[in-house]
């Protein structure tokens, strides 16, 4: 029977192969008590499990795969083996194992449930993604214990394989490495979950959060994965198998020809030069920064420093991963945002302060200014390393005019410690702010003699304008981008730099959607920071760019105040772009 399942395009590709189903072993174990003289051998078990487990996580880091992954998936193999040593966990169980008198499965799903209370107890989204963590390690843990975590089959029609799952850890997925794996489809996830995050990085299609993948397929199903629209198609019509084979081959060319354009200059049809920034995680991802020849640095996010660890980065060690990034880009512009983090994420041990709101709280810029030591430790760093190269720092959730005089005054103070021990620093690095906070985007005047660039966070800015939690699934579907009212606080943000020469950069997510490059080049934006991987798609699409027939077409749209309006002439503002 032939059908399809609708979920999250979470990586770009066509898949066509054959099902290959990952055990759930959370819902396939068994519950039953055991003897006084088997308690040890149990435990031990669960050990020797574990043990298992971290070996593996080791071996995946030093494969081609995990050094062809993001670093995000390096930090998530490091925070699995972190947790197997958590006494919470496997010493936990064996715990149970001896009170209760009950096999090791039973006892490791009872502690998870322990632990998963805990999590619930907590509002923070990024404790909850740490929840996840969790539940895929003891899955795995589970397997291990279970047996089943079994490689696909070799198939007799050569055709590759599509892994089908409930849900996948980092080393599940890179852990089918010379597999001949097509595509991943899954119960759950986002767009930060490991199988996407995985799945981008390994450039093979993926669609994530289908709820019912797992239960409704069956093993060796021919399925194709459309990892642009967000489709599985399950037994398909050899007539749309055939359809999609010549969309994927064409996709193939696609790729071809965009790898071509990494050395064209970035210029519109008119002439206007357009600079392309990738946004980055940690310093391992420069390679595919490289590899497109980017302009520089849009977005370096420095919250990687706090992964997997109970104390606070010390200022060498931030010194010595901006440095890395400064020489690297060899005097191109690098812009770091100073850490954009919560109370809850102190990392000190003795921290138990729980925020009603975390998105509305002591967050970003509010949490630096309010840790001054701690932040003067990290604008110190951030000095020193101004002499590697071109540096520019970024303030995050910037609302108010005194967060910025209040950093300026922090600064100042860092050279004159650097100064007095005779440390070198750059006099003349640039200090921009984001805007992610409507109240930014509606009284930008208070950026002007304070600031010299702006960088506008779309992902944030859609959020606190709609009102909006873009990790609920209940409200997912109001997340608009197209909402006049956030068109309008990108373009007024925009043209406010434009009337004052004031750069503007966009670092949000929509800055690498090709759809919306020609919207943002009408709105007067000059400056764009994606992903590396996104780099040459929208590079192509501004190539075919004339911006004296746009900007009109561009004014026009922004006057509509009916969403269906708007969206149509988006749509016909796009299909030119792509006929182009």
């Amino acid at each position: 029977m032939s059908f399809a399942l609708h979920g999250l395009a979470v990586s770009s590709g066509i898949a066509i192969g054959r099902a290959h189903l990952i055990s759930h072993a959370l819902l396939e174990v068994s519950h039953y008590e055991i003897p006084d003289s088997r308690v040890e051998d149990e435990c031990a078990r669960l050990r020797t499990a574990a043990a298992a487990i971290k070996a593996e996580l080791a071996a995946l880091k030093g494969t081609t795969a995990a050094s062809q992954a993001s670093a995000e998936l390096n930090a998530f193999l490091d925070l699995q083996a972190m947790m197997l040593d958590d006494p919470l966990l496997v010493e936990a169980a064996c715990e149970r194992v001896r009170q209760q008198h009950i096999n090791a499965e039973w006892a490791l799903t009872q502690q998870l449930d322990t632990l998963l209370e805990q999590f619930d107890a907590i509002e923070d989204p990024y404790l909850r993604e740490r929840r996840a963590d969790v539940i895929q390690l003891v899955e795995r843990l589970l397997k291990e214990l279970l047996g089943l975590a079994r490689p696909p089959k070799p198939r007799r029609d050569d055709l590759p394989t599509v892994v089908v799952a409930h849900d996948l850890s980092p080393a599940d997925t890179i852990g089918f490495r010379g597999q001949h794996i097509a595509g991943f489809l899954t119960d759950v996830g986002g767009p930060t979950s490991h199988t996407a995050i995985v799945a981008r990085s390994l450039q093979l299609p993926a669609v994530v959060g289908v709820r019912l993948a797992r239960s409704l397929l069956e093993e060796d199903d021919l399925v194709i994965i459309d990892g642009a629209r967000g489709v599985a198609i399950v037994n398909p019509h050899p007539s749309i198998v055939e359809e999609y084979r010549l969309r994927k081959a064409e996709l193939e060319i696609s790729r071809t020809r965009l790898a071509r354009l990494k050395d064209a200059p970035t210029v519109t049809l008119d002439g206007t030069p357009i600079e392309l920034l990738c946004n980055i995680e940690t310093p391992r991802d420069l390679d595919l920064v490289h590899r497109v020849n980017a302009d520089g640095i849009g977005l370096y996010r420095t919250e990687f420093l706090f992964l997997d660890r109970l104390d606070r980065p010390s200022e060498d060690e931030q010194y010595e991963a901006y440095r890395d990034v400064l020489k690297s880009m060899k005097g191109k512009p690098v812009t770091i945002r100073t850490f954009d983090l919560g109370g809850d994420k102190d990392f000190a041990p003795n921290t138990t302060r729980v925020q009603p709101n975390p998105a509305l709280g002591l967050r970003a810029i509010r949490y630096c200014l309010a840790e001054p030591t701690f932040f003067l430790t990290q604008l110190r760093a951030l000095l020193r390393a101004s002499v590697h190269g071109t540096l520019k720092i970024l303030l995050p959730m910037v609302a108010h005019a005194h967060e910025i005089d209040q950093t300026l005054q922090l600064i100042a103070r860092a050279k004159e410690q650097l100064q007095r021990e005779g440390k070198k620093f750059a006099e003349d690095v640039a200090l921009g702010a984001m805007v992610e906070i409507p109240a930014a985007a509606l009284t930008p005047g208070i950026f002007l003699k304070r600031a010299q660039f702006l960088s506008i966070g779309t992902n944030d800015l859609i959020q606190y304008t709609l009102a909006i939690d873009r990790q609920d699934d209940a409200v997912a579907d109001l997340y608009d981008p197209l909402h006049p009212a956030v068109l309008r606080l990108i373009a007024g943000t925009i043209q406010f730099g434009v009337k004052n020469g004031l750069p503007v950069s966009l670092c949000g997510e929509l800055a690498g959607h090709p759809e919306y490059t020609w919207l943002f080049l009408g709105m007067g934006l000059r400056q764009f920071s994606m992903h590396p991987e996104r780099v040459l798609s929208v590079k192509q699409r501004l190539l075919r760019a004339d911006l004296a027939d746009l900007a009109p077409k561009v004014q026009r749209l922004l006057k509509l105040d009916e969403p269906a309006r708007l969206r149509e002439a988006f749509e016909k503002l796009n299909a030119a772009a792509t006929s182009a």
